[in-house]
């Protein structure tokens, strides 16, 4: 039986993706998060580690046997991040390259699933992104994961580990909470039309955003765990494929979805998040497409995946 780390077990996409190994392998799961109580699976199959990968003897319980795959989640994310760029660099670098190492170290060449992001891209971003397009972060936050990118490459490079890391969209729809996400505003909107409550949208009517339901998330990070690596490209990374919406035609997909009256939608832009999430160009994804990776089908089925999720 493998045995499988993944790091941020409690969160969001954490939480679906462990549904998913679940239901689909007989791994053994090592679960590590600071709250974990909540998960519901099967208890035979699990050992949960409940604390921050910083926390004293962590690694040595996480690493006292060798893992097969770990699944790397946990971050600080992008606004609190940049709120606080020294809880950035202690968990989304220093942590993170820790227990790569510690992996590397293991001598069985595991492979590590890396959950980086188009943060690395930066803004304004570029007329058009496709593979090529270059990295400039804008923020702490995709500073750290392009940083651990290339860390990521270099070990792999030297065939201590087999790394795919995925730069992950905007995902949705996440719990209506203030969680240190500036993108928050792209779940919120799922919660309050469903619930008949006013929204107020902090980018345009012209926004437009790269969009990925949590379920298809979960489902492309268990096949990045089962990919011939030869199919990545040399810097083992790939920026996911993902539907590119318009603010406005997402609000409308949503109210027909929910029944919801239009006139509860206003627009209120913000410069900073149209600039940062609201200005997402054409997006081009071969490699990630070459290697098996996929979008939502349709923005319906988006939508209705996302609306699956609000009242959880």
């Amino acid at each position: 039986m493998k045995r499988v780390i993944v790091t941020g077990a409690g969160g969001f996409v954490g939480r679906q993706l462990c549904e998913v190994l679940a239901k689909q392998t007989d791994w053994h799961l090592v679960l590590i998060d600071n709250v974990l109580s909540h998960l519901t699976l099967p208890a035979e199959r699990v050992t949960l580690i409940e604390n921050s990968l910083q926390g004293p003897g962590v690694l040595d319980e996480v690493f006292a046997s060798p893992c097969d795959i770990l699944f790397h989640l946990a971050a600080v994310p992008g606004g609190a991040a940049e709120q606080d760029p020294a809880l950035s660099k202690a968990v989304n670098l220093d942590a993170t390259l820790a227990m790569f190492e510690r992996a590397a170290a293991q001598d069985n060449c595991p492979r590590i699933v890396f959950t980086s992001t188009i943060a690395v891209l930066g803004a304004p971003m570029p007329e058009v992104v496709d593979d090529a397009s270059p990295i400039v972060p804008a923020m702490t936050y995709g500073a750290h994961k392009a940083m651990v990118e290339l860390a990521l490459a270099d070990l792999s490079r030297r065939g201590l580990v087999d790394s795919v890391a995925v730069r992950l969209p905007g995902i949705i729809a996440r719990p209506l909470a203030k969680n240190g996400l500036k993108s928050a505003f792209l779940s919120n909107v799922f919660h309050l039309l469903a619930c008949k409550e006013p929204f107020i949208s902090p980018v345009s009517e012209q926004a437009t955003m790269w969009l990925m339901s949590v379920q298809q998330c979960a489902l492309n990070l268990f096949h990045a765990s089962q990919l011939d690596s030869a199919l990545m490209p040399t810097n083992r990374v790939v920026t996911l494929p993902a539907l590119r919406v318009g603010m406005t035609e997402l609000v409308e997909e949503i109210a027909e979805q929910t029944g919801a009256d239009l006139s509860l939608v206003s627009w209120q832009p913000d410069p900073g998040l149209e600039e940062g999430f609201g200005k997402q160009p054409p997006l081009f994804t071969p490699g990630a497409e070459n290697a098996g990776f996929e979008r939502d089908k349709t923005l319906s089925v988006l939508v209705a995946n996302g609306l699956l999720l609000t009242s959880a």
